[in-house]
């Protein structure tokens, strides 16, 4: 199988496509991808195709459609078989393609059709230089995972992957890009940044980003370098004005960060001064991004033991996966000493306070989270919060929940934490001949074996029920204060809302003030009428507003318009002591390092 890959037109952001393939089946079907592994959505990549035609040597071959995203070609057997077609590419994601004058990306899985019959053959896919000069005397380069074979300096040339698998799960990121890199231990790493502004300190980024990597091999595997499962790795981050995301590959990443979260160089020197908030959560992002590296590219749901990519792929534990990574992304940077114990306390109250305030924890547990994953979490809507719970906030809490009563009891004198857990997964499902694929019931037989005792009654309760998790209780039992503070006034009303010039509502919570009120997504709240002497009504331009013309009223009458048509709503105001927001601070230094440091 053999791709070669060229710009057919920059402007108009169009990829050309050739495929041949050197011995096709009588009939063959050729497919794309409807999903990319790690983004569990229907996102029917084939809808951006156009143009495809066959041949096979001076013959045309003729090309059928079956369905959304498979072709049928009536070719011959054993004779060379060349597809042609074009893909259009302008989504910025990490999930899609791009193409523009400046840059390009692309996921196999939204350019490279799949050959029936023959996924488990080598692939090539071959990089035009040519194609991509902008003629704006920048110099293209290439980043990708993939092993080359034959490339230039700049990286275009061809590449190979032993299968369809390798070939869709590393992406390629093209253009005048900043590029670094380090090793940790002995392996060399790779990082590239599109998109930053001259302010950005790439030398801090990368010192940084070996701090964690070096940090998660040593979680994995301690001094047993052998046991590491990749040999080299690259980090692809794109900078834009506006955007945040990773997706997980088995020796690359994907990430889109705020430009403004970047790493500066303070008046021209290098600083490792105390990381800003977007910083922290881009460092966060790398983290968790790299974890996944074994935990779900290597150790991963036995319903992923082969990826089926022409329809959903279902599984109960995006909990564990998402959520576990999502415990010891933050973790790993407290271990690294990129953050102190107080800032990862707040990340955590942040986690918290998020699970606690989405009322759809107390109508789905994090299993059903996960297996409806494809229609809740990656296509939400108004309710969404009403209906389900982030398998990621709370797949986390419940990593924590497990982290501190493992801690908390230890075993005939010996302290068992999640992580020892995690390590003997790692050996009982990756090692030997084991490739990997792993149940639920193997993290049950993992931590019976670690303790003793059966966990099936904390996995009822806190995976597939709805009841919320002994968290105060194990949080103050390590050294952690727990205050409950006002919570602000939309949560206190129940209401998400967006502010420009005026209130529209986004979300109602159920069982709310605003829930009861008779409020609804998509009204605009223009104003409140207030009883008094004489009575007043004043026009909202924030949420805000509310208090200052409330004063101490106990109820409003909300003047909202709603499809043109004007309400009036009698809104009982919510005391602020009956709705609390998490705080944590440290209560026992002591008690709280022990816990994070180890």
């Amino acid at each position: 199988m053999h791709y070669r890959i060229e710009a057919a037109d920059l402007h108009a952001h169009l990829y050309g496509v050739t495929l041949t393939i050197a011995y096709p089946a009588a009939g063959q079907r050729v497919s794309l991808p409807v999903w990319i592994a790690g983004s569990y959505m229907v996102r029917e990549f084939a809808k951006q195709i156009t143009g495809i035609n066959a041949r096979q040597g001076q013959r045309a071959v003729a090309v059928q459609q079956l369905d959304k995203s498979t072709w049928a070609l009536d070719c011959e057997a054993n004779a060379p078989l060349t597809l042609h077609y074009q893909v259009h590419a302008h989504d910025d994601s990490v999930r899609t393609a791009w193409l523009d004058a400046q840059r390009g990306f692309f996921n196999a899985t939204s350019l490279c059709l799949q050959v029936e019959g023959q996924a488990d053959v080598p692939h090539q896919l071959e990089l035009v230089a040519g194609s991509f000069n902008t003629g704006e005397g920048q110099t293209w380069q290439v980043a990708t995972g993939l092993t080359p074979l034959k490339t230039d300096a700049q990286g275009f040339g061809t590449y190979v992957a032993a299968d369809y698998d390798v070939l869709v799960d590393c992406p390629v990121e093209m253009g005048a890009f900043w590029s670094g890199s380090f090793k940790a231990c002995g392996i060399e790493h790779r990082f590239v940044v599109a998109g930053a502004a001259p302010t950005f300190d790439g030398e801090r980024l990368l010192r940084d980003t070996q701090k964690i990597c070096e940090t998660a091999m040593a979680f994995w595997h301690g001094k047993k370098r052998a046991q590491i499962p990749h040999t080299r790795y690259v980090f692809m981050l794109n900078a834009v004005a506006d955007g945040y995301g990773g997706l997980e590959h088995r020796n690359s990443t994907a990430l889109i960060c705020n430009r403004a979260d970047l790493p500066r160089v303070n008046d021209g020197k290098q600083t490792d001064a105390k990381p800003t908030d977007g910083y922290t959560t881009l460092l966060g992002l790398i983290s968790h991004e790299y974890f996944h590296t074994w935990n779900v590219k290597r150790l991963r749901p036995a319903e992923f033991a082969r990826y089926d990519y022409t329809q959903e792929n279902y599984t109960e534990l995006l909990w564990f996966f998402e959520g576990f990574t999502s415990y010891y992304d933050d973790l790993l940077l407290r271990r690294a000493g990129l953050i102190d114990d107080a800032q990862y306390l707040k990340l955590l109250n942040k986690t918290i306070n998020q699970v606690l305030q989405t009322p759809g924890r107390e109508v789905h547990s994090v299993a059903q989270s996960s297996f409806e994953a494809w229609t809740k979490y990656y296509r939400p809507d108004a309710n969404t919060p009403n209906l389900t719970v982030s398998y990621y906030t709370k797949g986390a809490l419940i990593a924590l929940c497990l982290d501190l009563t493992l801690r908390q009891h230890g075993v005939k004198n010996h302290s068992v934490s999640l992580d020892d857990v995690m390590r003997a997964l790692w050996a009982r499902c990756c090692t030997g001949q084991n490739k990997g694929p792993m149940q639920e019931a193997d993290v049950l037989a993992v931590l019976k074996a670690l303790t003793g005792r059966s966990w099936a009654p904390e996995f009822k309760a806190w995976v597939h029920g709805t009841r919320d998790l002994p968290l105060e209780k194990l949080l103050t039992s390590h050294g952690v204060r727990v205050h409950h503070d006002p919570a602000q006034l939309a949560q206190r009303l129940g209401v998400r809302v967006s502010e420009d010039h005026s209130v529209h509502i986004k979300t109602v919570l159920n069982a709310s003030a605003a829930h009861r009120a008779g409020f609804a997504p998509g009204d605009e709240w223009l104003g409140v009428e207030v009883a008094g002497k004489p009575p007043s009504a004043w026009r909202l331009k924030k949420l805000d507003d509310l208090l200052l013309y409330a004063g101490k009223a106990k109820k409003v009458t909300a003047l909202i318009s709603r499809d043109g048509r004007l309400l009036r709503l009698n809104l009982a105001l919510p005391d602020a002591k009956t709705h609390a927001t998490w705080r944590l601070s440290i209560d026992s230094a002591k008690r709280v390092s022990d816990w994070l440091a180890l």
